[in-house]
């Protein structure tokens, strides 16, 4: 049974940084292309970074590009998104997602941690 556990969200001022991990089993995590999603309140669920197999393709949403940085760990089947430069339209659910850009929308997800970005 794939379990997806994301943590390191919270409340930060603008400008500022924090790190998401996502903790994965119940698959094979290195043989699945993984990915971030979030959902900001009363909008729909928005992709916002890719990452491959190994580790060495990855892709963003052009709203984080530049700030975000999607990595992975597949010895200790870790998913993590570093996020720098935070501001206020950064404020969502954050979601790991199993699977590429292409099933972010329907991939096995886990409960998401809250990122709020506000002074």
């Amino acid at each position: 049974q794939v379990q997806l556990v994301e943590s390191g969200g919270g409340l930060v001022q603008p400008g500022g940084s924090l790190r998401l991990s996502c903790a994965a089993s119940g698959f094979t995590f290195s043989s699945d292309a993984m990915s971030w999603a979030r959902q900001a309140p009363g909008k729909g669920l928005e992709w916002v970074s890719s990452i491959s197999i190994t580790g060495i393709g990855t892709i963003y949403a052009d709203s984080v590009k530049g700030r975000f940085t999607i990595s992975r760990d597949n010895a200790k089947n870790t998913l993590s998104l570093q996020m720098n430069s935070l501001t206020p339209e950064d404020t969502a659910v954050y979601y790991c997602v199993k699977g590429g850009r292409d099933y972010y929308t329907r991939g096995p997800r886990g409960q998401g941690t809250q990122v709020t970005v506000s002074s």
